[in-house]
């Protein structure tokens, strides 16, 4: 008779408490194993195929120093969606940021209302600058909401404004990047929301500083077809950003879309921009999710 019994077997033929003792046994051991695996894993150099961000409104419990500590631990390149008064911290710890903010008045009041136009180019004449003073390439705007305007007199009202900062930013070589995101969910009439509507606003600036944010959380909630999307539009992307669907939860096997297969197609078109993490983290420890999510996109 074989002196191996396997642990299947043995859960299988202890009954009560014997069987709950080798279960807590069983679980045990599974895990002692698995912190080895989790704990080489983490010292493992990223592939460097893409270069990861990840965005700072998301760990918002988290000290600015203290993410700017892990993100370096764990390959992160960059912290975005900071305005200029927080450059100079990612700078101390060798990080930079990926897409800055601070021009603009919000997600909801952008370049479709033309009465916003003056104190919107203002805004944007004075970040650019800064942007390309502290070695930053892309700064972020929105259309704002609809509020009733259709989407061809957005184009064209979003074209008139982002005109006027073009020769700035062709300068200074800064990308002014429009966020594309979903107006079913998060962003009730949010104009933006399609990335065919996007395009079209890209190719009549007709600049190659005028660029796009695909929010591949935003856009699998508005229409799918992610990766033929990508490949097709890949010449008006600067930044992706990542979040599960639904939720905005991990990127990890509880949402729908295949991370994995979606960073593969974004590397093949030569990108060479930045990948933002922006799910918000459920875990007791945050940083951990951040860790296994940048791990997933990793390829």
């Amino acid at each position: 008779m074989e002196n191996h019994i396997s642990r299947r077997c043995l859960l299988r033929n202890v009954t009560g408490g014997g069987a709950a003792a080798v279960a807590a046994w069983t679980l045990s051991g599974d895990l002692r194993a698995a912190e080895p695996k989790a704990e080489a894993e983490a010292q493992t150099p990223l592939k460097g195929h893409i270069n990861h961000s990840v965005c700072r409104w998301c760990y918002g419990k988290v000290s600015l120093d203290d993410l700017c500590n892990a993100a370096k631990a764990m390959g992160l390149k960059s912290i975005e969606l900071l305005g200029p008064n927080e450059w100079p911290t990612l700078k101390t710890y060798g990080l930079t940021c990926a897409m800055a903010s601070g021009g603009g008045m919000g997600i909801g009041k952008g370049f479709n209302r033309v009465e916003l136009h003056d104190q919107l180019v203002a805004s944007f004449e004075k970040l650019i600058p800064q942007a390309a003073d502290a070695g930053l390439k892309n700064v972020i705007c929105m259309s704002g909401n609809r509020g009733g305007i259709d989407d061809e007199e957005g184009i064209e009202n979003c074209v008139k404004g982002l005109k006027r900062l073009m020769k700035l930013a062709e300068e200074k070589k800064v990308n002014v990047v429009m966020e594309l995101l979903n107006s079913k969910v998060d962003h009730k009439d949010y104009q933006c929301d399609h990335t065919a509507w996007g395009v079209k606003v890209c190719q009549r600036v007709g600049s190659e500083r005028m660029k796009l944010l695909y929010d591949i959380y935003h856009m699998q909630i508005m229409e799918g077809d992610l990766i033929r999307t990508i490949q097709q539009n890949a010449q008006y992307i600067a930044h992706y950003h990542t979040g599960g669907v639904p939720g905005r939860r991990e990127i990890d096997e509880t949402q729908e879309i295949n991370y994995p297969a979606v960073m593969k197609a974004i590397v093949e078109t030569g990108f060479e921009g930045f990948v933002g993490q922006e799910f918000i983290p459920t875990g007791p420890d945050p940083l951990a999710s951040l860790r296994r999510c940048v791990r997933i996109c990793d390829v």
